[in-house]
C-alpha cells in the first residue's frame, strides 16, 4: 500500500464508523457500504426527482454561502439535467460556465442516468464542488473581472480551479451543510475517492494496472456503483496526472488559509480571505501564496489594502 492510501483510508474509516454509530448501523464497514448503495431510501424513483433535489438544495446553500463570502458572481445560475445523448459517458455532475454579459447562465449539470448509481447522500458534496461555492463562484468571478487580460479571464490552471472545488467541498461543516449524517458520509466518501484516484492514477500510468485492476480497487475501497466506477476508471486512463492536480491544489489552498489564520489571529476575516483567493482568477499556486502573504502583510500593517 502507498502512504497516501494508508493514511487517507485510516482517517476516513474512523469518521465513517462514527457515522455508523450515529445512525445506529450494526455491521462492519463493508456491510455499511452495501447498505448505502442498495437501500431504497437513498435513491430517487424518477430522474426529475433528482434534478428537483438539487434545485431545492441550491436555494438553501446559496443562502448559507453569505456566511462565508462577500463577493458573488453577477451571472445567473441554474440546475439542469445532463442531456440523454451524453449521459452514459458523463460524470455525475459538472459545471458549464455562463457568459460574462449574462446572456447564458452558469449551469450545474446533474446526471440522472441509472439512478441506482446516484445515491442522494452524495448530493451535497457534489453540489459544493461543481456549483456553489465551487466552480460557479471561482470561474464566473474570474470571467466577470474585466481588469484581467482575456487570456486570464478565460484561461485556467487545473490545480487552482479543481483545488478550489475540493476546498469548497471541505467547507461543508463550516458552511452549515453535512448536518445529515448520511450527507456527511457522502462528503467523507468523496474525500476518500480523491485518495483512490491518486492510487489508480499511479497504478495505471506507473505500475501498468489493467482496467479491471482499477475497478477492483475502487469497489474494494469505496461505496461506488458500477456506472460511476467505469466512467472514473476510463477518465483517468485518458488524463494522467489530473488526480494529482486536484489534490495538490486543495492541500495548498488549505495550507495558505491556515497560515493566514495563524498570522492574523482575531483579525482573520474568512469572507475577505475568499475574496482575495478568487478575485484575480486562477493562477499558479506559488503566485497565489505570495499574493495572500502580501495581503496578510497589509492587514497586519493596518492598511487594509
Amino acid at each position: 500500500q502507498t502512504n497516501t492510501e494508508t493514511k487517507s483510508s485510516a482517517a476516513s474509516d474512523v469518521y465513517k464508523r462514527q457515522v455508523m454509530e450515529e445512525v445506529g448501523f450494526e455491521g462492519d464497514l463493508k456491510d455499511f457500504f452495501e447498505f448505502v448503495n442498495s437501500d431504497p431510501q437513498f435513491f430517487f424513483d424518477e430522474p426529475e426527482q433528482l434534478i428537483q433535489g438539487y434545485r431545492d438544495m441550491a436555494d438553501h446553500i446559496n443562502t448559507l454561502a453569505e456566511d462565508l463570502f462577500e463577493t458573488f458572481p453577477k451571472t445567473d445560475f441554474e440546475v439542469r439535467r445532463v442531456e440523454p445523448f451524453r449521459e452514459k459517458s458523463a460524470s455525475g455532475g459538472s459545471y458549464m460556465a455562463g457568459t460574462p454579459d449574462g446572456s447564458r447562465p452558469g449551469v450545474f449539470y446533474a446526471n440522472a442516468y441509472d439512478l441506482s448509481a446516484r445515491p442522494n447522500w452524495a448530493m451535497e458534496s457534489l453540489y459544493l464542488h461543481e456549483a456553489i461555492p465551487g466552480h460557479h463562484f471561482q470561474i464566473m468571478l474570474q470571467r466577470e473581472n474585466e481588469e484581467l487580460p482575456r487570456f486570464r479571464r478565460f484561461g485556467g490552471f487545473t490545480a487552482f480551479s479543481e483545488g478550489w472545488g475540493l476546498y469548497a467541498e471541505s467547507l461543508g461543516k463550516e458552511l452549515g451543510v453535512y448536518t445529515d449524517p448520511y450527507q456527511y458520509f457522502g462528503g467523507l466518501n468523496a474525500e476518500l475517492w480523491r485518495s483512490i484516484r491518486l492510487v489508480v492514477d499511479t497504478g495505471i500510468h506507473a505500475k501498468g494496472w489493467s482496467r479491471q485492476q482499477v475497478l477492483d480497487y475502487m469497489y474494494e475501497n469505496s461505496a461506488v456503483a458500477e456506472a460511476r466506477a467505469v466512467s472514473e476508471a476510463e477518465r483517468f486512463m485518458a488524463i494522467p496526472g489530473q488526480a494529482l492536480a486536484y489534490k495538490v491544489g486543495q492541500l495548498k489552498m488549505r495550507a495558505i488559509r491556515d497560515k493566514a489564520e495563524e498570522r492574523l489571529g482575531d483579525k482573520f476575516d474568512v469572507k475577505a480571505f475568499h475574496t482575495q483567493v478568487l478575485k484575480d482568477g486562477a493562477m499558479p499556486l506559488s503566485m497565489l501564496e505570495a499574493k495572500i502573504d502580501r495581503w496578510v502583510d497589509s492587514q497586519l500593517a493596518g492598511t487594509g489594502a
